[in-house]
C-alpha cells in the first residue's frame, strides 16, 4: 500500500537503490570540495594516502580520514570553513564550557537542508498547519530553538517563540493561546510540570497539548513514559548536533523505538570506538556523520561520540531511511567509578523503577588519595518526604538495591525534598566530577 505522502516528507520514501546512488553522486561532489576548501582534511588525506578520486563506491568512504570536536576548537573560528564569506549567511556555536567554542559558519544552502530535515520530523510526528508550536529550546547561539522554529515554519504552523526561561509566563501562554505543540528539552518540560503544579494547571485539563518534541539531552524510556504520564501528551524524540546541523536530523515515526535519520543529507556510519573500524548495521558502536549537502562548514566523517545503532530491515511505516537506535549515551560522557564503566542514563533508569522518585538527580564524584566517592542526591516526591523516617530509608534501600543490580555500584544515596536540586533552562547538568585528575 503506497503511504499518503505530503510534499515535505516525500523523500523520505526514497527507494533504496536510488537513495544509494543519490548520496553517491553527493559524496563525489563533497570529498574533492573539501579537499580544495579545507587544508586540515586535504593534509589528512594526504597523510593517508587517499585521493578524492578514490571514492568509487560507498564503502570507500572509509578509507578517508575522521574529523571531531577537537578539530573546530584547534581550527577556530574559519579553519574548516569551505564557503568564502560572502555566501555566510549565520554562525552558530557551541556553550564553549570546555574551551574555545565551535563555530559552524552555515550558507543559505546549509540553512535550507536543516530546515527541510526539521520540518520533515515535525510531520512524520503528524504536526500540521493546524498546529501551534511553542519553541521552549533556547534561542540564539544554540541550534535548538530557531531549528525547531524553522521547521514548524515550513510546515505552516504559528510558533510562539518563548525560548526558555520565565516558566509561569509560559505556561500561561500556553493555555491561552491553545498551544498543540510544545518542542524543548525533557528535562525542562519536568520542570515546567513541576511549576504547573504549583500553579494549579493540569496539562490533560487546562491545556490543549497534543505533541512533545524533545532532544538536545539523552533521555530514558522511562524519563519519556514519566512526560506522557503527567501530560498526556505524545512524546517525539527529535536529533540533531551543531556540528552536523540542529535539530532535524533524525526523529521518531509512529511505528519504530528509534529515529529515521534524513540519509539523503547525512550519511551515517557506525564505527568501534576503539578500532575505528566500521561496523556492519545491527552492531552497536559510535555514530558517524558525513554532510552531503552542506559547504558552508562541511564535516567528513565526523565523530559524534553518541553510541547508537543502525538497525536491520525497513521500518513498517514504509519510510527507506535507515533507523538508529535512541542515544542512550555518549563515549565521552562515560564515567569511570571503582573501574566499573557507567552511563547516567543507566542511573536515570534505576531511578525510574521506584516510583516514590522524582525525576531529578545529581551525581557527585570525589576521591581520596586511594578511592573514588560516588554520592547521588534524588528527589524524592512530596507525598514520600512527607512519609516518616523508616519510609523514607525504604525508598533508600530500593534505590540502593536498583543500582547494585544493574549497575553494580552502591553509592551513598541522599533523599532530597522536592525542589532541592538545581533546574536547566537549557541542557541538564547531571554529574559533577571533583575527582582528583
Amino acid at each position: 500500500m503506497t503511504p499518503d505522502i505530503n510534499p515535505v516528507s516525500k523523500p523520505d520514501f526514497m527507494p533504496v537503490e536510488e537513495l544509494r546512488a543519490l548520496q553517491l553522486a553527493k559524496l563525489q561532489k563533497l570529498i574533492p570540495y573539501e579537499y580544495e576548501h579545507v587544508a586540515l582534511f586535504r593534509r589528512r588525506c594526504d597523510e593517508k594516502g587517499v585521493k578524492p578520486r578514490d571514492l568509487v563506491t560507498l564503502k570507500d568512504l572509509a578509507k578517508f580520514p575522521f574529523m571531531k570536536k577537537t578539530d573546530l576548537r584547534d581550527e577556530y573560528p574559519y579553519g574548516l570553513t569551505a564557503a568564502p564569506m560572502r555566501e555566510i549567511n549565520r554562525f552558530h556555536c557551541s556553550s564553549g564550557t570546555t574551551g574555545k567554542p565551535i563555530c559552524i559558519p552555515q550558507t543559505k544552502g546549509d540553512l535550507e537542508v536543516w530546515t527541510d530535515g526539521a520540518a520533515r520530523c515535525l510531520a512524520m510526528y503528524g504536526i500540521t498547519a493546524d498546529d501551534i508550536v511553542q519553541v521552549s529550546y533556547g534561542y540564539g547561539l544554540f541550534t535548538g530553538g530557531l531549528g525547531a522554529h524553522q521547521g514548524a515554519e515550513r510546515l505552516g504552523c504559528a510558533v510562539l517563540p518563548t525560548g526558555a526561561g520565565n516558566t509561569e509566563k509560559q505556561i500561561m501562554l500556553m493555555k491561552d493561546l491553545n498551544v498543540t505543540v510544545i518542542c524543548c528539552t525533557p528535562s525542562y518540560f519536568l520542570h515546567l510540570a513541576t511549576v504547573a503544579e504549583k500553579m494549579g494547571v493540569d496539562f490533560r485539563r487546562d491545556t490543549k497539548l497534543k505533541h512533545g518534541v524533545f532532544g538536545a539531552e539523552p533521555w530514558t524510556d522511562e524519563i519519556r513514559a514519566k512526560i506522557e504520564q503527567i501530560s498526556g501528551i505524545t512524546a517525539h524524540d527529535i536529533y540533531g548536533l551543531t556540528e552536523i546541523s540542529g535539530p532535524g536530523v533524525a526523529g521518531n515515526c509512529a511505528f519504530c523505538h528509534g529515529m529515521h535519520i534524513w540519509e539523503d543529507h547525512f550519511y551515517p556510519e557506525i564505527i568501534d570506538p576503539d578500532t575505528l573500524e566500521v561496523l556492519p548495521d545491527g552492531e552497536e558502536g559510535e555514530l558517524v556523520f558525513t554532510t552531503l549537502d552542506r559547504f558552508g562548514t562541511p564535516m567528513v566523517r565526523y565523530r559524534t561520540r553518541d553510541l547508537t545503532r543502525l538497525q536491520l530491515g525497513q521500518c513498517k511505516c514504509g519510510r527507506t531511511m535507515r533507523v538508529m537506535d535512541r542515544v542512550h549515551a555518549r563515549s565521552d560522557d562515560m564515567l569511570i567509578i571503582h573501574g566499573v564503566n557507567v552511563f547516567p542514563s543507566q542511573i536515570e533508569a534505576c531511578l525510574m523503577k521506584v516510583p516514590e522518585i522524582a525525576p531529578h538527580y545529581m551525581i557527585e564524584l570525589s576521591s581520596t588519595d586511594t578511592m573514588d566517592l560516588f554520592e547521588l542526591k534524588v528527589e524524592v516526591t512530596a507525598e514520600t518526604f512527607s512519609d516518616s523516617v523508616s519510609a523514607m530509608e525504604a525508598v533508600r534501600k530500593r534505590v540502593a538495591a536498583s543500582i547494585k543490580e544493574i549497575v553494580g555500584l552502591s553509592p551513598k544515596i541522599y533523599l532530597v525534598a522536592p525542589g532541592t536540586l538545581p533546574r536547566s533552562q537549557g541542557k541538564i547538568k547531571r554529574v559533577i566530577d571533583n575527582r582528583k585528575k
